[in-house]
C-alpha cells in the first residue's frame, strides 16, 4: 500500500497552518492523504523518526526541528546543503523516484524555505537586489541568505544580540561569494535595497532598535505573518512591510511537489489551481 501519511512536526506547533494548506493540494489532487500536526520536542526528534513505519510519506518540519532533519537526512538538496537546515524530508516508504544518489532506505532533505523566499519576493515584484539586512541569524536566516544570494545580492548586513552569533551566516555568505558584517541592533546601519527579519514568532525589538532597522532599510520581507502587522513592521512606515505568508505559501507548494513527484523542480499538474486552492484554504480568498 502506498505510503499515505504526513505531519509537520516542530514545537511549538499548535500554530501551525500547514495541514491547511497541505490538505487542500491533496483534496484539489485527489489524493486521500492525511496531514497532521505533532509536537516533538528536539531531544525526541530521532526517537519518534525511528518509530514511524512504512505508512508515513513524509514530514514537514519547523522549528527548532531543521537541523535535527538535516542530519537525519541520507540525502540532501544544494540548498539545505549549504544552509545546515532541512524542512522537509521524504521518507523511505514514499513510492516516488528518488534523486539520483540517494539511498532507499533512509529519509531525503530538502530545504524549500529559500524558494519559497524567493517566490515570495518575485510576487512583489522584487526579483534582483545588490544588497541585504537580514535580522536575525536562526536557521530561516540561513535560507534567508541562500534567497538572497539567488537575486544576485552581494552585500549583507547580518543583524544579532550577539556577534557570534552571526559567525556560521558569515561563513555561509563566503561559500555563495556574498561580503557579510555582523551589527548589533542598535545600529548604525548602512542603507540596504531589502530588509528581511527572521526573527522567532512573537519577538519584539525596543522600538529604537525597531526604529534604527526602519531607516534606509529598503522593503521589509518579515518571515512573520501572524499577528500582522508584526511589531517591527509597524515600524515601516517609509517603504512597503511585507507579510512572510507568502513563504509560507510557496515553500509548501515546492513540498508537494516533493511528496507527490519526489523532485522539488516538478511542477505539478495544474499547478497554479492548486497554489490557488491552498491560499484560499488559510486566507480565504
Amino acid at each position: 500500500m502506498s505510503a499515505s501519511r504526513l505531519a509537520v512536526w516542530g514545537d511549538p506547533i499548535a500554530h501551525s497552518r500547514s495541514p491547511q494548506l497541505h490538505g487542500a493540494a491533496y483534496s484539489l489532487l485527489g489524493l486521500d492523504w492525511s496531514f497532521e500536526r505533532v509536537r516533538v520536542a528536539e531531544d525526541r526528534f530521532d526517537a519518534v523518526l525511528a518509530g514511524l513505519d512504512a505508512s508515513w510519506r513524509g514530514l514537514a518540519v519547523t522549528m527548532p526541528l531543521k537541523e535535527r532533519a538535516w542530519n537525519a537526512a541520507g540525502w540532501r538538496d544544494r540548498r539545505a546543503e549549504l544552509t545546515g537546515a532541512v524542512n522537509t524530508l521524504l521518507l523511505p516508504g514514499a513510492d516516488v523516484p528518488r534523486p539520483v544518489g540517494a539511498p532507499s532506505d533512509a529519509p531525503v532533505g530538502f530545504n524549500t524555505d529559500v524558494g519559497g523566499i524567493v517566490a515570495a519576493l518575485a510576487d512583489e515584484g522584487i526579483t534582483r537586489i545588490g544588497s541585504l539586512r537580514l535580522v536575525g541569524a536562526g536557521a530561516t536566516s540561513a535560507s534567508a541568505l541562500a534567497a538572497a544570494a539567488e537575486l544576485g545580492a552581494g552585500r549583507v548586513a547580518i543583524v544579532a544580540r550577539r556577534a557570534e552569533r552571526a559567525r556560521p551566516l558569515i561563513d555561509i555568505a563566503e561559500r555563495l561569494g556574498i561580503t557579510a558584517t555582523a551589527e548589533s541592533f542598535g545600529g548604525p546601519h548602512a542603507a540596504t535595497d531589502l530588509t528581511i527579519a527572521a526573527l522567532p514568532g512573537g519577538a519584539e525589538l525596543p522600538d529604537p532598535h525597531a526604529a534604527a532597522l526602519a531607516r534606509d532599510g529598503g522593503p521589509l520581507f518579515d518571515v512573520a505573518y501572524h499577528p500582522w502587522p508584526s511589531q517591527l513592521a509597524t515600524h515601516w512606515t517609509g517603504e512597503r512591510a511585507i507579510a512572510g505568508f507568502g513563504m509560507l505559501l510557496h515553500q509548501a507548494v515546492l513540498q508537494v511537489r516533493i511528496f507527490t513527484t519526489g523532485s522539488v523542480d516538478q511542477p505539478l499538474e495544474n499547478e497554479d489551481d492548486v497554489r490557488a486552492e491552498m491560499r484560499s484554504a488559510v486566507m480565504g480568498d
